[in-house]
This record gives C-alpha cells, sequence and structure tokens, in this order.
C-alpha cells in the first residue's frame, strides 16, 4: 500500500511559516447561517419538481456558495490567512501580486547595487548618491505597491465571483479546503514542536528541582551545625561574668557572627525551598500544556484526515452536480427545438400522431414509475426517522453527560433545539403522493 493513502501523515521536518491567528466574529456568522438552511419542504420540492424548478434551486446552491466564499474571505482577514495562499485566482489576479512581488525584489537588488558600489569621490562624482536615494524612493514606493497588490487582487476576485457560476463558485470552495488541509498540516507541526520544547523544559525543570532538593538538605546539614555553634557560644557569654572586659566583647562578636551565618543559612534554605516547589509545579503546568496540545493536535489531524478525503471525494461529486446542470440546460434547449417544430409542422398529421402517441407513453411510463418512486420514499423517510429516534436517544446520554459531569442541565437546550420537530406529521400510513389533476393538459401545462 502505497504511504500516500496514510491521511494522518504529518512531517515535521518541513520548514513551516508562522501565521498570528486574530480570533473574531467571522466563524459564528457562518456557523449561523448555515444553522438557517433547514428547509422541512425539501421533500415536497422534491416530489414536485420541474425543470423550471431545477433552475430556482440551482440559483440558491449559487447563492448560498456565494455568500459562503465571501465570507471565507473575510474570515481570511479576521484569522490572518494570507489572500492569495487560500483563494484561486484567475490569471489576471495573480499577474497583479506577481508585478507587486517582481517590482520590489528589484528595487532591492538595485539599492543593494547601488550601494555596493565603494563610497569614492569618483563614483559620488558620477552619482552614486543619488542613485541611491532614487533607488530608495522606489523600494518604499515598490513596497507600497506590494502592500495594496494583495487588496487590489482580493477586490478583482470578489468582483468576478459576484457573476461566477456555480461551477466557478464550488471550484473555490475546494481550492479553499485544500488550502486548508495544508494550514491544518502547517499547526499540527507548530504543536509538536511546542509540545517537544515542553518535554525539554520538564526534564530540566525537573533536574533543577532535585539540585534544589539536595542543595536544601546541605544547607540543613549546615543550619544544624551553626545552631550548636550558636547555642554553645551564647552559653559561654553567660559564663562571663565581667560585662566590660575583652572576653566579653570577644564572645559578643562570636555570638554576632554565628546569628548572622544562622540568618544566612536560613534565607538559602528558604530560597531552596522555593525554587524546589516552583520547578515541581512547573513541571506540572508543562505535563498539563502537554496534555492538552496533543488533545488539540489530535483532533486537527482528525479534521485534516477527514476534509483531504472528503475534498477528493466532493471534487468528483462536484463534476457530477455540474454535469448534471448543463444536462438541465441542454434538456431545456431540446424542448424549446421541440417546441417550435411543433409550431412549423402543426398541420402535418403525422407529425402530430406521433407526438401524441410517444405522449401517451411517457404517462404511461411516469405513472408506472409513481409507486416504485413512492415506495423509494417511504424506505428513505423510515430511514430517516431510525436514525433521529437513535439521536434523540444518543442526546438523552448527553443530557445526563453534561448534567453530571459539569452540572449543566441541558434538557432546555435540547428541548428547543427539537421543538420544530414536534409539530403534528401526517399519519405513517397517509399516502404522500400528491392529488391527481384531471385533464391531460394541466399535465402538460
Amino acid at each position: 500500500m502505497s504511504d500516500e493513502f496514510d491521511l494522518l501523515e504529518t512531517n515535521s521536518n518541513e520548514k513551516q511559516s508562522k501565521v498570528d491567528v486574530n480570533w473574531g466574529k467571522a466563524i459564528d456568522t457562518m456557523k449561523s447561517k448555515l444553522a438557517q438552511e433547514d428547509d422541512p419542504e425539501v421533500r415536497q420540492k422534491i416530489l414536485n419538481a420541474t425543470l423550471d424548478d431545477v433552475v430556482h434551486m440551482a440559483e440558491k446552491d449559487r447563492t448560498t456558495l456565494l455568500d459562503a466564499i465571501k465570507d471565507l474571505t473575510d474570515y481570511q482577514d479576521e484569522v490572518g490567512i494570507i489572500f492569495e495562499a487560500f483563494s484561486s485566482l484567475n490569471a489576471e489576479e495573480q499577474k497583479v501580486i506577481d508585478n507587486a512581488i517582481k517590482r520590489l525584489e528589484r528595487a532591492r537588488v538595485e539599492l543593494e547595487d547601488a550601494e555596493a558600489k565603494p563610497d569614492t569621490w569618483w563614483n559620488n562624482l558620477w552619482g552614486r548618491k543619488a542613485k541611491i536615494r532614487k533607488a530608495e524612493e522606489e523600494l518604499k514606493a515598490a513596497q507600497k505597491a506590494r502592500d495594496e497588490a494583495d487588496t487590489k487582487a482580493k477586490a478583482m476576485f470578489q468582483q468576478r465571483i459576484e457573476s461566477a457560476d456555480v461551477q466557478t463558485l464550488l471550484n473555490e470552495l475546494s481550492f479553499k479546503s485544500q488550502a486548508a488541509v495544508k494550514r491544518l498540516k502547517d499547526r499540527e507541526v507548530e504543536i509538536k514542536e511546542v509540545e517537544d520544547k515542553l518535554q525539554d523544559a520538564i526534564v530540566e525543570a525537573t533536574k533543577n528541582h532535585t539540585k534544589a532538593l539536595e542543595k536544601k538538605k546541605e544547607v540543613e546539614t549546615k543550619l544544624e551545625e551553626q545552631y550548636a555553634l550558636l547555642k554553645q557560644a551564647r552559653q559561654a557569654l553567660e559564663e562571663i561574668v565581667d560585662k566590660q572586659s575583652a572576653e566579653y566583647a570577644e564572645a559578643v562578636g562570636k555570638v554576632t557572627t554565628l546569628e548572622q551565618k544562622v540568618e544566612e543559612l536560613e534565607g538559602l534554605k528558604n530560597a531552596y525551598t522555593t525554587l524546589a516547589a516552583s520547578k515541581d509545579s512547573f513541571v506540572h503546568k508543562h505535563n498539563l500544556t502537554i496534555k492538552v496540545l496533543t488533545s488539540l493536535r489530535s483532533n486537527l489531524q482528525t479534521h485534516r484526515a477527514k476534509l483531504k478525503s472528503d475534498t477528493e471525494e466532493r471534487l468528483k461529486y462536484y463534476d457530477g452536480y455540474v454535469v448534471a446542470l448543463k444536462a438541465r440546460t441542454d434538456q431545456e434547449f431540446a424542448a424549446i427545438l421541440e417546441h417550435l417544430g411543433v409550431k412549423t409542422d402543426e398541420h402535418i398529421g403525422e407529425t402530430l400522431a406521433a407526438m401524441h402517441t410517444a405522449s401517451a407513453k411517457a404517462r404511461q411510463e411516469m405513472m408506472d414509475n409513481i409507486p416504485v418512486h413512492e415506495k423509494v420514499m417511504q424506505g428513505v423517510y423510515s430511514s430517516y426517522a431510525e436514525a433521529l429516534q437513535e439521536i434523540r436517544a444518543k442526546d438523552v446520554d448527553i443530557q445526563k453527560n453534561f448534567a453530571e459531569r459539569y452540572g449543566i442541565d441541558m434538557k432546555q437546550i435540547f428541548e428547543d433545539y427539537y421543538a420544530a420537530e414536534n409539530e403534528p406529521s401526517k399519519p405513517e400510513g397517509e399516502s404522500a403522493k400528491p392529488e391527481p389533476k384531471s385533464g391531460d393538459d394541466d399535465l402538460l401545462s
């Protein structure tokens, strides 16, 4: 099996660029819009769909995609993602950025060349300093143009997708998904690097903790010795009767010196005790941080693997959708031509008879297929009901789990979520088949 199939592979040896993330409200806005897409009349739309209905549905798809692409583009600015690295630009848009990059590189080279010339009177006579000033001005102008290039290309991109078809928007969505896969992988590598640094920090902190405890023990031993000497010195001081003698003064000085040593050792003992506690604390803090980062990296890895796999499948899925839209247009075009042909040959009996026969057969085939279609739809919604029942059962467990683990009562939240599901529904045995209309003219209108 090829190594390329390993969707969870992360190569930490690759050089990755860091991106500053400034989280905003864009992600909440997108989630809110997606949550509003629930449509309880989807089934009826499918059952009663006509070619004209498909036009409106496809236009809704395009509008939804367009809004999503706009939100994603704004989201890129929110989180500091480079625009041109996360959007599929056409040749004209890419040229704006490429030209700005080339101009900036050329200006840097020209300035380096001008500054590289020796600062001699001869070179200055031939305009060395003037060339340097001119090159510096061009570099500033080129840098400004480079900074504005992204904004200009983005404006061109937004203007282009305003009138883009579904295929272009789907391509953009796929490109963003592929770019997101790389971004997630980069973030995994960044987290792994931090984890490795924290592991090293834990080892170092543990060593320092051990050393601090050892030093503390050494100080405590010395402190016991000094306490014993201080006790003896104080006792000797008390035994001296003549408080004005040189012997008494010498004994006082000895006691003072020992007291000073004891004070210093007490300070060292406290310092090593505090240091040992601090290092022990950071060992636990680093360990907790590593656990959190590892969990986040694992989740990112899961999302990346699924997104990478799903994007590859969606490319095929989207191809089918686009082809289907084109086929619908071709079918409509064919219907128009047929209508024109009928109008032209409306007085030819054979053509009318043949068309009537064909229409009758088509109607019979449609009627024959209705029971099969309804059976399939019944199976689909039976499966849906079964899945929904399992989900609700799982929701009960989730509520209980949240209440037990966090003291949060999720009952009201889930009741609100399923409020729409509690509306009265049709009896299970009632047919969803629409009432037939009388008259062939109504069916063919």
